[in-house]
């Protein structure tokens, strides 16, 4: 198993995070793993991404031009890294303020509305993990015990009480996920 993953948006949708979830979530599962972020110079409104490799083998540069999977939170990075999914791969995104859907034909487009369910669940922090359900549930190669321990790695301890919540945010987008 070899997954080639790009996650873009704006800062502050939780990008950067989860690509660090399942980085630690592969690291978990005895995988090797790549995890590097890219962001402009603001804090939140600028524009992130992160490219993350889950492989059984060695990984032998952290660098790609194309990916296996494209998650994609915003219309510019549907712009710019749409072309980048490779042939007979697949890509995600949230339909929010998305005025151009993906159109490709030889890869498969998923949609999942991560961010009116996480209006509707009375908790905007957890549209990440909303987004990262439907990602599981498309390409299972994670455990979920697997993913749960690496929000554990990745939060800190002061915030583990939020652990169930978005351990049901993922739980959810699984369930919502849907094909475009």
């Amino acid at each position: 198993m070899n997954e080639e993953i790009i996650i873009a948006g704006f800062g502050g949708q939780g990008v950067l995070s989860m690509g660090k979830i399942l980085a630690y979530s592969g690291i978990m599962q005895n995988l090797e793993v790549s995890w590097m972020p890219s962001y402009g110079p603001e804090m939140r409104g600028g524009t992130a991404n992160v490219t993350v490799i889950l492989s059984d083998d060695r990984i032998s540069s952290p660098i790609l031009n194309a990916y296996d999977t494209a998650i994609l939170l915003n219309q510019q990075s549907i712009d710019k890294f749409e072309k980048t999914v490779k042939p007979g791969g697949l890509l995600l995104y949230d339909t929010n303020g998305i005025t151009r859907h993906p159109s490709r034909k030889d890869i498969e487009i998923y949609q999942v509305e991560a961010a009116d369910e996480s209006t509707r669940m009375a908790s905007a922090k957890t549209f990440n993990m909303i987004v990262l359900g439907g990602y599981l549930k498309l390409k299972p190669y994670l455990e979920i015990e697997n993913v749960v321990a690496g929000l554990k790695k990745s939060l800190p301890e002061r915030h583990h009480k939020l652990i169930p919540v978005n351990e049901d945010a993922i739980k959810r987008g699984m369930e919502i996920v849907k094909k475009a």
